[in-house]
């Protein structure tokens, strides 16, 4: 290095003199304290921080290592309920200050997990991926050469065009029945009523608290707000509460701020945000819900960046862009029902952004998952992003893997049933599931029990519930000889959810229940008792009805309304509650934002006719936010379809 002579200062063959050089290296240690002081106390550094102070997870994780508590399988719920999805409400919605935590088709997170996350949480092993082919820079960045023509690009007029029926049916899919249609009507006044106290109270937060009359914020969507109203878009506007949906849109347009620096689990953003918006835009054709669908598909690329491309459960969605596993998930693991949970959402993302990147993601996931052994054919619920492997062998259908299963039947469908490797990944696990999971109780029930490393855990999650409408869904596409096999194994897992509910005093389900000890469709511990407005059973009400028209399911539906009506319906809104076998109810104080976008949605499609979002047009998404089925030539011009692609 060369310094300037200073004036006056004479140098010799050995350089600056003893006293200079004294204070050359003073000020050289105040520069470097200096620097090191701004890495680690300056709010922009929190990326470079977790670089240089976090642990990494670079050792490989062999099959079934790690700690056998499952997380404690969720059961405890955090003392502020947060949001779950059927996957993570936290799972789909926390629920109260019972301190149990519940588990969603959406995992749930907790308080445990938050607090690691802030102590500085799990070091990224790698933050940066193999380059991706559409993107030759390197950057996760969405951006392409053909993006500044998205708008060109695709069609709204020719997707409509491609529908085979109208959305909302040729009435608005009123039924002709006169009971039938006041029962619909009824769904409709519960969902105003919802929205009304929502709007009074908790504008603009992520769900109502009636009792209290509150918003809610919590610590899933990493600083997003609205989750109710994104969440309640299509619902409103399927049900033709028009001013109720235009609210909505204004506050998306005015307030909907995705510039958040704050940690959100990619799980639930995708589902409830992304496929709210996505749905909304479809339905609609509003350029702003695609606008904002893209904007925040984009940040979630980043998740990805590991060293197998299995995204991490939790991302800052702020420009660092950082991952990380969740705190209570074993030895850093991702979860079977998050990342499994992706495919739906980010093909539309693709379709409607002209980038393949989105699809090349998911994707990937599906070749990982394709290479590894499976365990008897089955999937475990967690996976280390570092090394691809399964980390224990706990499989269930309910919360931790639950999503995943409906999202291989649904990509399948959602592809015109040109996905076949969809089709098959779906029907070789529905194979493993009822080799080694569907069981018999001794009252003739059939269940889906859990599997711990070849011992059963004869227990059943409310979150299990969907399942009975996936294999519904999935019984015209597999071997044409099993179709009745199938329908009839729908039926059979539908009558045993409606038995949940009608053991109880409420006639509401609990969030488990067993089939042991001389237990039948009960919750046999306290921890099992609440109902957080949850929609499984509901869901396969409503597709059993479309599939075979056996009036039971409307009666089951209406069992249900009046439930919700008798025990859940508060002052200011409707509230879970935490114990269903007691009629002396105490509520949870949390109206869920799944339950505007879920619970009431196929409630009322349950007593529509089946022209109102008909199967044939649309999937739902895990949140029940309707997707159109991608057919040849119809979302994009043929001209650009080739730039999608990527070979």
């Amino acid at each position: 290095m060369v310094f300037r002579k200073l004036p006056g200062v004479s140098a010799s063959g050995m350089g600056l003199r003893l006293s200079q050089k004294f204070v050359f290296l003073l000020f050289l240690s105040g520069l470097v304290t200096l620097c090191f002081g701004a890495l680690f106390f300056l709010p922009d550094s929190v990326r470079l921080k977790r670089i240089f102070l976090s642990k990494t997870d670079t050792q490989p994780v062999t099959v079934g290592s790690g700690s056998e508590n499952d997380a404690r399988e969720h059961l405890k719920r955090p003392k502020e309920q947060e949001h779950g999805p059927r996957g993570m409400t936290p799972a789909k919605g926390e629920t109260n200050s019972s301190k149990l935590k519940s588990l969603s088709r959406k995992p749930p997170v907790s308080h445990e997990a938050t607090e690691e996350r802030l102590a500085g949480g799990k070091a990224q092993e790698d933050l940066t991926l193999p380059r991706s082919r559409t993107d030759p820079s390197g950057s996760e960045k969405a951006t392409t050469p053909d993006r500044g023509a998205n708008s060109d690009t695709f069609s709204y007029q020719k997707f409509k065009s491609c529908l085979l029926k109208a959305p909302l049916g040729r009435d608005n899919g009123k039924p002709s029945d006169p009971k039938t249609n006041e029962r619909r009507e009824k769904v409709k006044e519960m969902m105003k009523f919802a929205w009304d106290n929502y709007k009074r109270y908790a504008w603009g937060k992520n769900e109502l608290r009636p009792l209290t009359r509150n918003g809610h914020i919590g610590n899933m969507f990493g600083g997003l707000r609205g989750a109710s109203i994104i969440d309640s878009l299509d619902t409103l506007y399927v049900m033709g509460l028009m001013e109720e949906y235009n609210d909505a849109k204004e506050w998306v347009q005015t307030s909907l701020d995705l510039n958040s620096n704050g940690e959100a689990s990619l799980f639930e953003v995708n589902i409830r945000y992304v496929g709210g918006l996505l749905s909304a835009y479809y339905l609609t054709g509003e350029e702003l819900f695609k606008s904002k669908a893209l904007e925040l598909g984009e940040k979630l690329l980043p998740a990805f960046n590991t060293p197998t491309g299995i995204p991490r459960g939790v991302i800052n969605l702020g420009s660092s862009g950082t991952s990380w596993s969740w705190g209570w998930a074993s030895a850093g693991s991702s979860i079977l029902a998050e990342f499994g949970t992706l495919h739906l959402e980010f093909v539309h993302l693709s379709e409607l952004s002209n980038n393949a990147i989105y699809k090349e993601k998911v994707m990937n996931i599906r070749k990982l998952l394709n290479k590894i052994e499976k365990p008897h054919g089955l999937y475990p619920n967690f996976l280390s992003p570092v090394s691809g492997n399964w980390v224990q062998h706990h499989v269930s259908i309910g919360g931790l893997g639950d999503s995943f299963y409906e999202y291989l039947i649904k990509s399948f469908l959602m592809s015109d049933k040109t996905d076949d490797d969809a089709k098959k990944m779906y029907y070789g696990a529905l194979e493993a599931i009822e080799a080694n999971l569907v069981q018999k109780s001794a009252g003739g029930l059939t269940y889906l029990a859990e599997w711990r490393g070849g011992i059963l855990d004869h227990k059943m999650g409310h979150l299990a519930c969907f399942s009975g409408g996936m294999i519904g869904i999935g019984a015209d596409d597999g071997a044409p000889e099993k179709r009745q096999h199938y329908l009839d194994l729908a039926a059979e897992i539908t009558h045993t959810c409606h038995e949940s509910y009608t053991r109880s005093a409420t006639k509401l389900g609990p969030e488990a229940f067993r089939f042991d000890a001389g237990a039948e469709a009960t919750a046999t511990r306290l921890s099992d008792r609440y109902y957080i407005l949850r929609p499984e059973v509901i869901e396969s009400y409503m597709y059993m009805w479309r599939l075979t028209h056996d009036p039971k399911y409307r009666e089951w539906g209406w069992e249900a309304v009046e439930a919700l009506e008798q025990h859940c319906r508060a002052e200011s809104g409707f509230s879970g509650i935490r114990d269903v076998y007691t009629t002396t109810v105490s509520h949870d104080n949390m109206q869920q934002s799944f339950f505007l976008s879920e619970t009431l949605k196929y409630l009322y499609l349950l007593f529509s006719d089946d022209d109102l979002l008909p199967l044939e047009d649309w999937v739902f998404n895990t949140e029940a936010h309707p997707l159109p089925i991608v057919r040849k030539n119809c979302l994009q011009d043929e001209a650009t379809q080739d730039k999608t692609v990527s070979e």
